[in-house]
Order: C-alpha cells, then sequence, then structure tokens
C-alpha cells in the first residue's frame, strides 16, 4: 500500500502525518507512507488545499486534517 501525504511541512500536515502513522500501527497495516511537500507534485494530484491524503494513487482527502476513525475506513477500504 502506498501512502502520500500532501502538505508544504504545516502544522496540519504533520498531524495528518502523525496520524497515518499511528493508525497503521494500531491497525497492524504495513504501507509506505511518503509525504509530499514539493508544490508541483502536489498540484499534480489536483490538490489546491492542504494537507491531503493519497492512498494507492487515490486522492481520499482534501483541505482537512481526518480524524483517525476517518484514516482506517480509507486505508481499510484499500487494502
Amino acid at each position: 500500500m502506498e501512502i502520500k501525504v500532501l502538505g508544504t511541512g504545516c502544522k496540519k500536515c504533520k498531524e495528518v502525518d502523525k496520524l497515518v502513522r499511528e493508525v497503521l500501527s494500531e491497525i497492524n497495516v504495513t504501507a509506505n507512507v511518503e509525504k509530499v511537500e514539493d508544490i508541483a507534485q502536489i498540484v499534480q494530484y489536483g490538490v489546491m488545499l492542504t494537507p491531503g491524503l493519497v492512498i494507492n494513487g487515490k486522492v481520499k482527502v482534501s483541505g482537512r486534517v481526518p480524524n483517525k476513525a476517518d484514516i482506517k475506513k480509507l486505508i481499510e477500504e484499500e487494502k
């Protein structure tokens, strides 16, 4: 599973990265988590508001910090 956290390094972007890693640990799922901070790469996903969350190439969240339950559901949908 490929997970990308899109954001320029702001507090909310770091929070999404932290939450994703916590959820993966809690549900015992292995994934390659990458933080994408390059604006050009973020725009290629069509994300105009950060933070963004991309799972297996699909944009799942844009412009908000999802809670742990949301992240867990999104990850489980892609397993």
